[in-house]
């Protein structure tokens, strides 16, 4: 018999939930799909080849199990449970973080406040 874990317990082990009352509360709200299928029950028990469907922030993850983890370890041995079968998120060259759109927020220039001052100084004579 293939070896098992509790859905809940699997996501907190692979360090997909920071605890597992999170991963359970995702569970229990039917935020997971288990092989296609919605999932409302915590204790579902799971193993490797089953794809796992939820969102995580504002991407869909689609995981399939490779292994059971048997404690919660560090990083590296938690993505060694898991392949991660969604597509890679397209890099968009509007929002690299090397040179963010500055859309006219923030301090003003030299010169700019040097008109913000003439302009205020007009205005009150």
């Amino acid at each position: 018999m293939a070896e098992k874990l509790r859905l809940d317990k699997w996501l907190w082990h692979a360090r997909f939930f920071k605890t597992r009352s999170l991963a359970a509360a995702r569970v229990s709200a039917g935020d997971v799909r288990v092989n296609g299928a919605h999932t409302q029950k915590r204790s579902q028990m799971v193993g490797p080849e089953d794809v796992l469907t939820f969102a995580q922030g504002d991407e869909i993850r689609v995981i399939q199990i490779e292994g059971i983890g048997h404690r919660r370890g560090p990083a590296p041995e938690a993505q060694a449970l898991y392949t991660d079968l969604s597509p890679p998120e397209p890099r968009s060259k509007d929002k690299s973080p090397e040179n963010p759109s500055f859309e006219g927020k923030g301090r003003p220039t030299k010169r700019n406040r040097r008109i913000l001052d003439l302009s205020r100084a007009r205005s009150l004579e």
